[in-house]
């Protein structure tokens, strides 16, 4: 089995900054793109940010310029570092990874949820 556990979600006023991780533990051969994405109360799941194994990253243009998703292959590990937080970031976020187990097929991975919430 896959796990994904996230930390680093609070309570910060606007303007602020956070930074969450996510590691993905269990019985891992590989994993290919990892992301996070976000849900605020009463609407859909928003896709922020995206980073394959190889480096390549993809923003939502909400996020743009204001937050940065980094990985760390060799823990299996990603994380978001949030920048410049509004408001609107409200949202409960969520760590994604596409992995396989030795043997096995890719298949989508999700962490609970940690909660961001940005208010004066």
């Amino acid at each position: 089995q896959v796990q994904l556990v996230e930390s680093g979600g609070d309570l910060v006023q606007p303007g602020g900054s956070l930074r969450l991780s996510c590691a993905a533990s269990g019985t891992i051969f590989s994993v290919d793109t990892m992301a996070w994405y976000r849900q605020a109360p009463g609407k859909q799941r928003e896709l922020v940010a995206t980073v394959t194994s190889g480096g390549t990253t993809n923003y939502a243009d909400s996020v743009k310029g204001r937050f940065t998703i980094s990985r760390d292959n060799a823990k299996n590990a990603v994380d978001l570092q949030m920048n410049s937080l509004k408001p609107d970031d409200t949202a409960v976020y969520c760590c994604y990874a596409r992995a396989r187990r030795l043997g096995s097929v890719y298949t989508d991975y999700w962490g609970q949820g940690t909660q961001v919430t940005v208010s004066s």
